[in-house]
């Protein structure tokens, strides 16, 4: 293989920032990090493309940055789809297999998946994923792989992921009209925990909410297979304007005093400890107290737990996450967050970073950039698969069954 050849590229495209994350797989077949190119979001809002011009502006720049890096042009790459348009919705469908018991054929299997994903959508709607949980064959349930058992009628349970097709398309013509051809579409939160989620976390049952800027995405694992996917429209971009507002301090500031004094509890302040901040206009700096951040951020980060807790209720995982919540994305770092989530949810909680590639960075392996990174870690699945079927729970979850 080339250089070009090898080399795995996302687009993680976000309401606060764009960033192109590129991979490279070694001849032995590990991946290892090779650049990163990030420029901030315009055009974007909550997930969704307002202004596509500006929107191709920031691709191009996140990935000029990445080739200049390597020296390798980028023509084509996975994209992340994520936002308040994408819901998810459960399944059940099944086919005869024959006249009398015989053994179950792999495509046996894609004509249940198929029974199973032919839900009646509305025109707006299009399928991202169909990701199988588990078949029952006659009067056995809870099989995992029905291929070569013998059995009469098969049955499959699975999880579907729609879009918005309108909101996906426009995705993919930003992507194209910044010259980049586009490999797959990826939802966010699967990427997110390909690269943060282990793998006793989902067998056992776990949630992994990835805080953005605009929304939060979530995914639910139970039994080693999604559950429940949705996205609630509060990120972490709301805790910066709260501040703003509730400051009078301009945005830029306000996500400063964020980043380096807000937190989410206030019992976990030691003291009301005084910070300067600047005032809007030409008005002179003002003293403001550490308390006072809190009292502005822990209703918004409750605000935040609360849906995501009616989602997981609606989706009936609550009960079925004993491992806990996974924080991830920008929006995890936030101080206090962690704790208050084991308040609420009285699960264990964890603040994850992603992992998987040789050689990241201290800044490529920070949250933020968790969707980017598994995004990569997805493709090279693909790729060591020879393009066809995805090794690993992920490829077994979208391209095993997707065309089917």
């Amino acid at each position: 293989m080339t250089k070009k050849e090898r080399h795995i590229v996302a687009l993680d495209i976000g309401s606060t920032k764009t960033c192109a994350l590129i991979g490279e797989l070694d001849e032995d077949g590990s991946l290892k990090f090779a650049a990163l190119g990030a420029a901030e979001s315009k055009g974007w809002r909550k997930g969704q493309i307002v202004n596509l011009d500006l929107a191709v502006s920031s691709i191009r720049r996140a990935v000029e940055e990445a080739e200049a890096l390597t020296g390798v042009p980028v023509e084509s790459a996975l994209i992340g789809v994520a936002g308040t348009h994408v819901r998810g919705v459960n399944s059940r469908g099944g086919i005869t297999v024959g006249s009398r018991p015989r053994d179950v054929q792999r495509d046996d299997v894609r004509r249940a998946i198929e029974a199973a994903r032919g839900v009646q959508l509305p025109e707006d709607r299009e399928v991202l994923h169909v990701l199988p949980q588990e078949f029952s064959l006659d009067a056995q349930d809870n099989v995992r792989d029905a291929i070569g058992m013998v059995g009469q009628r098969l049955e499959a349970n699975v999880h579907i992921v729609t879009t918005s097709g309108t909101a996906t398309q426009n995705i993919v013509t930003a992507v194209n009209r910044a010259g980049v051809r586009v490999d797959d579409t990826v939802l966010e939160p699967l990427a997110s925990a390909e690269a943060c989620l282990t793998q006793d976390e989902r067998e056992l049952g776990a949630c992994l909410l990835d805080i953005g800027g605009g929304t939060t995405e979530m995914v639910a694992f139970a039994g080693g297979v999604v559950r429940h996917t949705a996205a609630v429209p509060v990120g972490g971009d709301h805790f910066t304007n709260d501040l703003a507002v509730g400051l009078r301090t301009p945005s830029s500031e306000a996500e400063k005093i964020k980043r380096l004094h807000a937190c989410a509890l206030r019992e976990l302040l030691k003291e009301d400890a005084a910070i300067e901040i600047a005032s809007v206009g030409d008005r002179p700096p003002r003293t403001v107290f550490s308390r006072m951040l809190s009292e502005i951020v822990e209703p918004r980060a409750h605000e935040l737990l609360m849906l995501v807790r009616d989602e997981l209720r609606r989706g009936g995982g609550e009960g079925m996450i004993p491992a806990g919540i996974v924080l991830t994305g920008g929006g995890a770092q936030l101080r206090g967050l962690c704790e208050l989530a084991e308040r609420i949810f009285n699960l264990p909680v964890r603040v994850a970073s992603p992992r998987g590639l040789a050689g990241m960075s201290e800044e490529v392996s920070q949250p933020e950039y968790a969707t980017a990174v598994g995004l990569v870690l997805y493709g090279a699945r693909t790729r060591r698969a020879g393009g066809s079927r995805p090794s690993g729970w992920v490829g077994k979850l979208k391209s095993m069954f997707a065309g089917a």
